[in-house]
């Protein structure tokens, strides 16, 4: 069984956004001569989500809109207590990204099937900015053979 790995970096430009990951991850599964086996993909943010859905631009907004109803900015949280902890200068007052992060999910695991992704016809791997616009990382990791 091969095991293989990367980091993709992306530089996200929305406070909420959603980016369709799926043909950087096809590239790194066509490169890693894996035919079957399965994509691991990671969010390294606490404040990002991964999700497989469909990449449709009203959906995407609808999205966004519902996250919002979710956990709204303007809210009371003890987490913007920032001056009752020790941070960096920057740190921004983003409770309401990590409550909407965490009803996400941070994972997705994905088949690969003769060296492509088994996705559904309108489904896509999905990164969910939920704190943007910020650099961001992703983790992949392919097993197979």
């Amino acid at each position: 069984m091969v095991v293989v790995h990367e980091i993709l970096d992306l530089e996200t430009d929305q406070e909420i956004g959603i980016y369709n990951l799926s043909p950087k991850i096809q590239a790194f599964v066509a490169a890693s001569a894996v035919q079957n086996g399965q994509v691991l993909i990671c969010s390294r943010h606490t404040t990002t989500a991964i999700a497989v859905n469909e990449y449709e631009e009203r959906l995407l907004e609808d999205i966004k809109v519902f996250l919002r109803k979710l956990a709204p900015a303007n809210q009371r949280y003890l987490h913007n207590d920032l001056h009752l902890r020790e941070v960096p200068e920057d740190e921004p007052e983003n409770a309401h990204s990590h409550l909407m992060a965490i009803t996400l999910s941070s994972s997705e695991v994905v088949p690969i099937v003769a060296g492509q992704l088994a996705l559904g016809t309108y489904q896509s791997v999905l990164l969910c900015e939920l704190d943007g616009p910020r650099q961001r990382t992703v983790f992949l990791q392919i097993s197979g053979e």
